[in-house]
């Protein structure tokens, strides 16, 4: 797939680039580059895409005194300063929506430093001194084309966390990922548990967030990445060729698909290993708690309890959950849901504990948990309308259901 509207001319890629520095005013960065200096990785990369994106990285690397040079901008620029990797000399400095990676040179000279990195696209490289692009492994045709390359197998297993980064790049940026690096990731992905945990958090929700990522979750899914060799066949995935997202609004689609394509290649176990956080582990156990439930047993068939209990429990994340319905039903749960004002798909009460506690003479404990549900089950099925409705029926409650003193 040849891809239209990007550039490729190299005179055009660096007055766009200078333009951008320019902009950006970054003279307080490169007036403490010594010479040798240059830009490279993804923000050369969004520039030739014509990307725009909310957060800038900039990669730069240096011939020597990386941590000292970070350390002069850091203190210029009144911004956070990090030693990712003290003795290779990796440091990075945050400043408001930019991220600048500081890094010295490893090679003796700029193309064997770039052979090295991760892909071809990563690996063009701008000379502020000379005002020069420089393209050794072709990352520009790459770019043209679409298509993720790698110079060799040992660029991979210097960091596994690449072979994640490649489905990155495939939900990000719609990329095809070349056939030998689609071999070399079947013969190493077992490497990427070799990997900090934290990292692999983070290249995962890259992955579900980014415009392409069914497609991405789709060969995730293919080449087995995160499972034995029978964890997929577990009923709860379902088969993204045949989800359709287009019910979604967008917004919709930005908050909840993330959850739901995280559900696609991770069980709970997994999500506790890469150190996911409480509520996505406690959502997408609701998620699978659900879906195995209405596999027993028919969502027509589902009592008021037990449909009354599925609604509070998903609230919060139903368009995620929406997949694992019969089709017929989507999109009127998806309206309903949209329905604030839904009391069964949004449910809510009349009365707060402080109120029944003070109309009722109730103590805190369970029966009054359970009064405030019973009362919010009669508001969703329509059976309550109004703050005298509520306290009756919750007399009536408490006198069948309140223990008996003698």
């Amino acid at each position: 797939m040849k891809r239209n509207n990007i550039l490729l001319d190299h005179t055009l890629i660096i007055d766009e680039l200078e333009r951008s520095i320019k902009f950006h005013n970054w003279n307080s960065i490169l007036s403490f580059l010594p010479k040798g200096s240059y830009l490279v990785g993804g923000y050369i990369r969004d520039i030739v895409l014509n990307r725009v994106t909310d957060e800038k990285d900039i990669d730069i690397v240096v011939p020597f005194n990386a941590i000292e040079i970070g350390i002069m901008i850091s203190e210029n620029i009144k911004s956070k300063f990090i030693i990712l990797d003290k003795e290779r000399e990796i440091v990075r400095i945050i400043f408001k929506n930019i991220s600048i990676d500081i890094a010295n040179q490893i090679s003796t000279t700029i193309e064997g430093d770039l052979i090295s990195r991760d892909f071809s696209i990563n690996s063009i490289a701008f000379l502020f001194d000379k005002k020069l692009l420089f393209d050794p492994l072709n990352g520009l045709k790459d770019l043209e084309f679409s298509l993720l390359k790698t110079y060799s197998e040992t660029n991979l297993l210097n960091d596994p966390l690449r072979i994640l980064r490649c489905f990155r790049f495939v939900s990000e940026l719609n990329f095809k990922i070349d056939l030998k690096l689609v071999d070399f990731i079947k013969k190493y992905k077992r490497k990427l548990y070799l990997v900090a945990e934290e990292r692999i958090n983070y290249e995962i929700h890259k992955i579900v967030n980014g415009k392409n990522a069914i497609e991405a979750i789709i060969l995730l899914k293919k080449f087995n990445i995160f499972g034995s060799d029978n964890f997929y066949k577990n009923s709860f995935f379902l088969d993204l060729k045949k989800i359709n997202v287009t019910e979604l609004s967008k917004k919709e689609k930005e908050k909840f698909l993330p959850l739901f394509f995280l559900a696609q290649i991770l069980d709970e176990l997994s999500l506790e290993q890469f150190k996911f956080s409480r509520i996505e582990i406690t959502k997408t156990k609701l998620l699978r708690k659900w879906h195995f439930f209405l596999e027993k047993k028919n969502i027509t068939q589902l009592t008021e309890s037990e449909r009354f209990l599925l609604h509070k429990e998903l609230e919060m994340v139903l368009p995620s959950f929406i997949f694992y319905l019969p089709q017929n039903l989507r999109l009127d749960w998806l309206n309903r849901w949209r329905d604030n004002d839904d009391k069964l798909f949004h449910p809510s009460n009349l009365l707060n504990g402080d109120m029944i506690k003070k109309n009722l003479n109730i103590k805190d404990g369970p029966i009054l948990g359970e009064l405030l549900s019973y009362l919010s089950k009669e508001l969703a099925y329509k059976r309550l309308n109004n703050f005298d409705e509520a306290i009756y029926k919750a007399k009536l409650w408490i006198e069948q259901n309140a223990p008996k003193c003698d």
